[in-house]
């Protein structure tokens, strides 16, 4: 920590003291560090590897875009290390969520999904910048606007189906082919990347992102399936209360029409977020049933309540079980659903805990989300 404060202090013109391990990742360490005139700020430091390299790049880009997260006060690529203004410590939506509070959840529910849908209609304009500015950053890794993790994904789930005993259906590499990328390239928009619940703080000023390491343009539907699955690719998913994701859902819609008006017709949006809800199960059934077939353990190595990898994946298959516009898809799920049916002897997924006692007359003792117009 004194190293990465020292460096960081150069990097500003300034001594700083007093380092905080704020956690950070393999990839990263994140400081909270004293200023001499009695402020602080946030380090976050990186590590050599690969993976590390990418998440720099991608942050020192997002963040210099300006459109969403802390400032950006310093870059430094070797060693690769940000500096950036210090939010405080306000809770996370993930708090929230886990917390007592129905009010408060709903309430943060509904700004994460506004102030993504703003953040995606505002940025529309800005892909040649974010591209300039990953070469300026560059560590020689790929940017996540040309990894191609879809198509990766799509041809991996063959293999991991038959590895963990199930079977392929006929048709499943047609169906797949016709669900492709959840809108491709025709309604992109920027993105942290990872818009999970402790990554947004609700803070007295209001709704705040952070963390940018996957920060891209891609598919408003596929940022907008964060708001119904919930939380595609995330450990803090519990169910939501009925309607709620849809009208989350129905919140983001409401900003990104702003940027893409076809996105109004009633067609193209369900058909673009029913495609999304595929790809993102696709990407947890080949993420985490390798790991499912092992043993079922909690989706967070430290965070409780947490649900089990098990319980996310039984969650996300039933949804996609349903999707019988791609048959030969939703049959493959359907037949996870068997198989795993006595081996995996789990509860199904719980409710958030801040709706688990609501009051008579709504899901949560309230209409949900109140009004979703602006």
């Amino acid at each position: 920590m004194e190293s990465i404060t020292r460096a960081a202090g150069a990097l500003l013109g300034t001594r700083l003291s007093d380092p905080v391990d704020l956690g950070g990742s393999r990839r990263s360490t994140v400081l909270r560090c004293a200023t001499a005139d009695g402020g602080s700020v946030i380090v976050k430091a990186f590590t050599d590897e690969p993976a590390a390299l990418r998440a720099f790049t991608a942050e020192a880009a997002g963040l210099s875009l300006a459109l969403a997260g802390p400032e950006l006060l310093a870059v430094a690529a070797d060693p690769p290390l940000l500096v950036m203004a210090d939010l405080g410590s306000a809770p996370t939506l993930a708090d929230v969520l886990l917390g007592p509070d129905a009010a408060a959840a709903e309430r943060g529910l509904s700004a994460w999904a506004r102030g993504l849908g703003r953040l995606g209609a505002g940025s529309v304009h800005r892909r040649a910048d974010l591209a300039a500015l990953w070469a300026r950053y560059d560590k020689g890794m790929p940017s996540w606007d040309d990894e191609p993790w879809i198509p990766a994904n799509a041809a991996a789930l063959p293999g991991v189906i038959e590895a963990a005993g199930s079977t392929v259906p006929p048709g499943l590499e047609a169906d797949l082919a016709r669900i492709g990328t959840a809108g491709g390239g025709q309604y992109p928009a920027f993105t942290p990347g990872d818009t999970c619940p402790d990554n947004n703080l609700i803070t007295p000023q209001g709704l705040r992102l952070i963390d940018f390491e996957a920060a891209c343009f891609q598919s408003v539907f596929l940022t907008a399936a964060y708001c119904s699955m919930p939380f595609s690719t995330c450990w803090c998913v519990f169910r939501l209360p009925t309607g709620m994701g849809e009208a989350l859902e129905e919140i983001y819609r409401q900003e990104a029409v702003a940027a893409y008006p076809a996105l109004a017709e009633d067609a193209v949006w369900r058909a673009g977020m029913r495609q999304a809800a595929a790809v993102w199960t696709v990407d947890a059934t080949v993420r985490l049933l390798p790991r499912a077939t092992q043993a079922d353990t909690p989706m967070h190595r430290t965070r409780r309540p947490v649900p089990t990898v098990r319980q996310v994946l039984l969650h996300r298959w039933e949804r996609a079980a349903g999707l019988t516009e791609f048959p030969a898809f939703a049959d493959t799920f359907r037949r996870l659903l068997r198989q795993t049916a006595a081996g995996w002897d789990v509860p199904p997924l719980p409710p958030y805990p801040a709706f688990t006692a609501p009051a008579p007359g709504t899901p949560t003792g309230r209409p949900l989300l109140g009004d979703t117009a602006r």
